[in-house]
């Protein structure tokens, strides 16, 4: 079973999705990090990283990328890795747009919360790749911040964290600004929910029957792109 269909399934997922948005279309999202994203962050932290039910974990994604020859070869693992998101968005993208705007609204959250625990996945699986520890506090924020593409930097700057210069981020937790977990949510949980928001631009074009399957795919895409982008400068190499 698939993320996509576990989440359709699943109503209080569903349901946190709909109130982040909502809240996300407020200034509260930017000033009070303890509400509805709050809650989807932590939601989409803990199924991407740690895995739920049959949707696997970061760590165990790694470990099945990591097989045969890409056992030795840690950037044909992260390939395979992204391969796999990439599928799994752009599925999701579609189905999400196909209906056009009869079922966009009702669609919609399942997918936001489904392209964030996707992303934050991969964004995991490709820091194991890499060497860095998942139960590390700091590397779980980091993950985090990634999903904001090229602006991660910025966020990590602002809340005290400086890029990692390719050392493994083991015991690294006293370096942490205090309440970290906060202070991302604060910086990216608005802006991260606003780029699904029904005032976007690309969902004039999804509420076009099937033209709106096509343009949610490649959206989904081409925002999941930026992130793996973001990740493999995010997770240097640890030597």
């Amino acid at each position: 079973m698939g993320i996509f269909g576990m989440l359709r399934r699943d109503d209080t997922a569903k349901s946190t999705a709909r109130d982040a948005m909502r809240e996300a279309r407020t200034e509260k999202a930017e000033t009070s990090p303890n509400g509805a994203v709050q809650r989807m962050i932590d939601t989409v932290r803990d199924i991407g990283l740690d895995g739920k039910l049959a949707y696997s974990s970061a760590a165990d994604v790694a470990r099945k990328a990591q097989r045969g020859r890409a056992r030795k070869r840690p950037e044909k693992a992260v390939r395979r890795i992204v391969r796999r998101h990439r599928r799994g968005v752009t599925a999701g993208g579609f189905l999400t747009g196909l209906g056009g705007v009869v079922t966009l609204p009702v669609l919609l959250p399942t997918n936001v919360m489904e392209f964030y625990i996707q992303a934050t996945r991969m964004v995991g699986a490709i820091a194991v790749v890499r060497g860095y520890d998942l139960d590390d506090e700091e590397v779980r924020v980091r993950v985090l911040a990634t999903l904001l593409g090229e602006e991660s930097g910025d966020v990590l700057r602002n809340i005290g964290l400086s890029p990692v210069a390719g050392a493994a981020a083991r015991g690294v937790a006293g370096r942490l600004p205090a309440s970290p977990h906060s202070a991302v949510v604060s910086a990216v949980g608005g802006r991260l929910i606003r780029r699904f928001g029904l005032r976007s631009a690309r969902l004039f074009g999804k509420a076009i029957p099937g033209l709106g399957g096509v343009l949610g795919a490649l959206s989904d895409r081409k925002q999941l792109n930026r992130i793996a982008e973001a990740a493999r400068k995010g997770f240097p190499q640890v030597r």
